[in-house]
């Protein structure tokens, strides 16, 4: 559930900045023509504000993609970065192991598998959840 709000806090974070910044451009573009009604919204009259607020909205765009994959790349139990990638499978094995690459969590809660080739169309990333991993390794000793 952590997790889950935490991409919930991210997306509202990312809203906002794109909510005050249509806000900033809207309030701060000066009025074209001498006699423009203050209420007129210049979306298809005026090419510069245009393009102006199509150039923002790419980058809030962006700003989604960087925290929807910012939030895939984190544990779920834990919320920190997943490190150390492994690449696991072979290129030329497509049918019988294809190519993935393995993230794991630095305090041993998971690992994510993102398959690299992907033919039949988008495969999600598995989570692996693993269990303490320091009761395994006291209780083979």
């Amino acid at each position: 559930m952590k997790y889950w709000g935490y991409l919930a806090a991210k997306l509202l974070a990312v809203a906002a900045v794109a909510y005050a910044g249509a806000v900033a451009i809207v309030f701060f573009w000066p009025v074209s023509g001498p006699f423009a009604l203050v209420t007129e919204r210049p979306f298809a009259r005026d090419l510069p504000y245009t393009f102006a607020m199509l150039a923002w909205f790419l980058i809030c765009l962006g700003g989604l993609y960087l925290a929807v994959v910012d939030t895939r790349y984190r544990c779920r139990t834990c919320l920190r970065r997943l490190r150390m990638p492994i690449n696991t499978g072979s290129w030329s094995h497509v049918i019988f192991g294809p190519s993935k690459m393995e993230y794991i969590c630095p305090y041993g809660h998971g690992t994510l598998k993102v398959p690299e080739l992907q033919i039949t169309g988008p495969h999600p990333p598995d989570w692996e959840v693993h269990d303490d991993i320091w009761k395994e390794l006291s209780s083979k000793s």
